[in-house]
């Protein structure tokens, strides 16, 4: 039962959550500030959402029809009958709910305005394939991803840390958000067929194969454009060390091209890997710069 409920987490993810606050860290240091403790309470915060908003994708993808035995992703709890749908839902409500108050640690440290942070990362979160307007059935899957778990998570931390919301952290926070949406999009570029069936409109339901191989290389092109820019405004060298890797992210584009069917769950593997990996040189060029 407990392998099953981390298995329902879907570790595999959860680089998504914790490079964002990795770099953050990073950033927040390189302009002179520390400590450890915010940086904790973020990282906890990001890792309760992402695992509240995959066990919710659990149970809405079953009760809306887009998890069905024709699937070619890796199994899921609720639809596969290891987990009852109902202690799913409930158990990804409590992790919503632990997480933010939880986060309620960082109003005393840095203001009340982090409250609204918190509101809106849970009710995106539930929101990306529950309530009345499911981001994820309706092609806004992405914009969530880029914006939460790129954007927010990464300026988040900086400005927890700092109290400065730095043009840095922006690009930095936009690098990660669109390789970490590349993810998705393998996802997306697997599941086609049957979120056409659930009437899961995802923009590569709408558009087809070919705008999601185009939508993987525009990413990581742009992830890649802000890390230089990033380079070059700090003038460091160090800090453009991440670029070495882009040609691996191109190989990565074209092994999705030349992939069908349950093959692809390695290609998003190594998609989440790539991103972890990215994160690990971001941060540590950071540092060294």
């Amino acid at each position: 039962m407990l392998a099953d409920w981390i298995e329902a987490a879907r570790p595999k993810t959860l680089p998504a959550a914790v490079v964002p606050i990795l770099v953050g860290t990073a950033e927040a240091s390189r302009l002179g500030f520390f400590d450890w403790w915010p940086v904790f309470v973020c990282l906890v915060f990001a890792l309760l959402i992402q695992i509240g908003t995959n066990m919710a994708n659990d149970y809405y993808d079953h009760v809306k029809g887009a998890d069905t035995p024709d699937r070619v992703g890796p199994e899921r709890l609720v639809a596969s009958g290891r987990i009852e749908p109902k202690k799913m839902l409930w158990v990804s409500l409590a992790f919503f709910a632990v997480a933010f108050l939880f986060g309620l640690n960082l109003v005393s440290y840095r203001g009340w305005e982090l409250i609204v942070v918190g509101v809106l990362s849970v009710f995106f979160g539930y929101g990306y394939t529950g309530g009345p307007f499911p981001l994820a059935y309706r092609g806004l899957g992405d914009v969530f991803v880029i914006l939460f778990f790129g954007l927010v998570a990464t300026v988040g931390t900086v400005y927890v840390v700092t109290g400065a919301i730095p043009w840095s952290s922006v690009l930095l926070g936009l690098a990660l958000g669109l390789l970490a949406n590349n993810i998705l999009v393998v996802n997306n570029y697997r599941d086609r067929e049957t979120d056409l069936k659930a009437d899961k409109m995802t923009l590569i339901a709408r558009w087809g194969l070919n705008f999601g191989s185009a939508q993987y290389r525009v990413q990581l092109v742009g992830a890649f454009l802000c890390i230089a820019v990033y380079a070059s405004a700090t003038g460091k060298f160090a800090h453009a060390i991440p670029i070495l890797i882009f040609p691996l992210g191109l190989k990565l584009a074209s092994l999705m091209d030349k992939t069908t069917g349950p093959a692809l769950n390695g290609v998003l593997a190594k998609t989440a890997a790539f991103l972890l990996l990215f994160g690990i040189l971001c941060s540590g060029s950071v540092f060294l710069g």
